[in-house]
């Protein structure tokens, strides 16, 4: 769970435009700093004008994802219903790592792929981040994917450049989306997305390259577009901001900012979404995903959206009623 504490640096990422990764660590471990979105490594020396051009989204969404061989592992851990694994794939010529759960019994089973948020590298194992929700997933029968994006886990190392990170993550989904076909016990026609925080923010970027219908389920997300979703959290770094400010304003001389937001683009999201948001959550303020849900409705996209009174970031409180809803949720889209 989530410990509330001081929080001395955010790296922003999965916000990739969604890319920043939030803390959705139960029990995991008592550091609070991995529940905070903010930003990833960052770099003094800015890319050259137009290479991250093919990061926009109208370029992503006329890329062809081929996907990879996915790869299984050691085992990580075996249970009565399930069994995880180290799993790997490969993106743009990188290796990543992550967690499979593969549930116990014959026949093929319908997968989520599970995009965490925030968790601090220094103290990251692979799966951090999705281990409870994920377990409960596979207990019933559905294969879950956690990737550990790279710099983590088991992965091959990030890009240097803060930005390029960021931008990236969306890409990695959506090689992993595509190579769930060569898993020979997975659905390949029945793939979902849970995420968390920034894992929200990423997996709505998904949506809108894709523009597929993957039932999705968000818990807590980041729903600010680009640059807002970092510069909201910049005060919190220990330099201020001051290096991911000068990044943002070398970016700004040759991009447009909108072409890399998420909240440009959510016309073009065509998947029902489930959303979860608490009341008392540290880190996202409710009017945000207010904001994100009701901009869904009036696009008239299929959007459900429940509130917990009081509860935290990682919604602790009402985790037996979230996590049944989203059971519920998966389970219909799956008829239908």
């Amino acid at each position: 769970m989530i410990l509330k504490r001081k929080m001395k640096k955010l790296i922003f990422l999965p916000i990739l435009f969604l890319f920043v990764t939030a803390g959705f660590v139960y029990s995991q471990t008592t550091s609070a700093k991995k529940n905070l979105p903010v930003v990833s490594p960052l770099s003094d020396k800015p890319k050259e004008p137009g290479l991250l051009e093919k990061y926009a989204f109208e370029n992503l969404q006329k890329r062809l994802f081929i996907g990879s061989q996915i790869e299984i592992g050691r085992v990580l851990e075996k249970k009565e219903k399930y069994t995880s694994y180290v799993f790997f794939y490969q993106s743009d010529g990188k290796k990543i790592s992550g967690q499979l759960n593969l549930p116990k019994g014959e026949g093929k089973f319908p997968v989520v792929l599970m995009l965490r948020g925030y968790v601090d590298d220094k103290i990251y194992t692979t799966g951090m981040g999705t281990k409870k929700p994920a377990a409960f997933f596979a207990e019933n029968g559905f294969i879950t994917l956690a990737p550990d994006f790279l710099g983590f886990g088991y992965s091959d190392t990030t890009y240097p450049d803060i930005l390029e990170d960021r931008f990236y993550r969306p890409v990695a989904v959506l090689d992993l989306f595509a190579s769930v076909k060569t898993l020979n016990q997975a659905k390949a026609d029945k793939i979902f997305l849970w995420g968390h925080s920034n894992g929200g923010q990423i997996a709505i970027s998904v949506l809108e390259i894709s523009q597929k219908m993957i039932p999705t389920v968000l818990w807590a997300p980041v729903t600010k577009g680009f640059p807002e979703s970092v510069t909201t959290y910049m005060d919190q770094l220990d330099d201020l901001g001051l290096k991911v400010k000068q990044r943002l304003d070398f970016f700004v001389k040759d991009y447009n900012p909108q072409k890399f937001s998420t909240t440009t683009y959510l016309a073009d999201i065509k998947a029902p979404i489930q959303v979860h948001q608490g009341t008392g959550d540290e880190y996202i303020e409710v009017g945000w995903t207010e904001d994100f849900v009701q901009r869904l409705k009036n696009l008239g996209k299929p959007v459900t959206y429940f509130t917990y009174q009081g509860d935290n970031h990682n919604l602790s409180i009402n985790w037996d009623q979230v996590t049944a809803r989203d059971l519920e949720f998966f389970k219909k889209n799956l008829k239908e």
